[in-house]
């Protein structure tokens, strides 16, 4: 598998008791949609996270986060976060309410 499995089940516990969560293999990884947007994604380098776009130059200050690059070109609202089944459940689910937060800001698709 590309992603990490063991983060994959923490996530799945995590977002147990959020409404309209869909798993979907994606980008090498299993990313977890809410109301049709992908809110966060299990990868093989950690967890990729959806954030409102303004506060992403203000997560990167977190040392465990990196911005996303794809094509060479770092995505604004998208973060890596270097995570893994080792991570509390406190500290992995401020991230994933992160992610969930912003895209329930988002028109269902």
């Amino acid at each position: 598998m590309a992603y990490d499995l063991e983060l994959a089940d923490q996530l799945r516990e995590v977002l147990a008791t959020e409404p309209d969560v869909v798993e979907k293999r994606m980008f090498g990884g299993l990313a977890f949609m809410v109301a049709g947007h992908m809110a966060v994604c299990a990868t093989q380098g950690g967890l990729m996270v959806r954030v409102e776009p303004k506060q992403t130059q203000e997560l990167l200050t977190e040392p465990q986060a990196s911005p996303m690059v794809m094509r060479g070109r770092e995505l604004a609202g998208w973060l890596v976060v270097a995570v893994d089944a080792s991570a509390t459940g406190a500290e992995l689910g401020r991230w994933v309410q992160l992610g969930v937060g912003y895209v329930r800001t988002l028109p269902p698709k």
